[in-house]
């Protein structure tokens, strides 16, 4: 495996899914039939963080929530998509949209769906609890759970490597 960090210098921008990475994948269903997610402060302070440096966020996500969309909005995160039904489809519309190049992307997701958008970014990345198939596609293997702050986790060695972090 390549050394995590030397591929962590290229990057400019992360993509996220939402369920499992920036929440832990638990669902509270409220009696309406709308899910209730948690997510972790650290991962927003360092997305909002990311942003005012510079950096591009993209979240792509299968999930649909009318919640998630407003926090993210928050932190400053400008490219939402929920409802995503092929992954590597909305991201490659993203990276020409915005003319970035995939050797510039880290890609985090937890679960088969993720795959093929992963493989298709430089740094293919995964929180510690991810399915199987996700850590073996994986170059960087956070050492914490979805939802509680593997987002954080690989925004700061990322800006530290790039001497952003505050």
């Amino acid at each position: 495996m390549e050394n995590y960090k030397e591929l962590l210098k290229n990057i400019n921008t992360f993509i996220f899914d939402v369920d499992g990475v920036l929440t832990d994948g638990e669902l509270l269903v409220m009696p309406d039939g709308e899910f209730i997610r948690t997510m972790n402060i650290r991962d927003g302070y360092a997305m909002q963080l990311c942003i005012k440096e510079g950096y591009n966020i993209f979240i792509i996500s299968g999930g649909h929530s009318k919640g998630v969309p407003i926090r993210l909005a928050r932190l400053g995160v400008k490219e939402v998509h929920m409802g995503a039904t092929d992954k590597l489809d909305t991201m490659n519309t993203l990276l020409k949209k915005h003319s970035v190049d995939r050797s510039q992307v880290l890609y985090m997701g937890d679960d088969i769906p993720d795959v093929e958008a992963m493989s298709n970014t430089a740094v293919p990345a995964c929180p510690f609890d991810a399915a199987t198939e996700v850590r073996s596609c994986s170059k960087f293997i956070s050492e914490i759970k979805g939802g509680r702050g593997c987002v954080r986790d690989v925004i700061e060695q990322t800006m530290r490597l790039h001497g952003k972090w505050k």
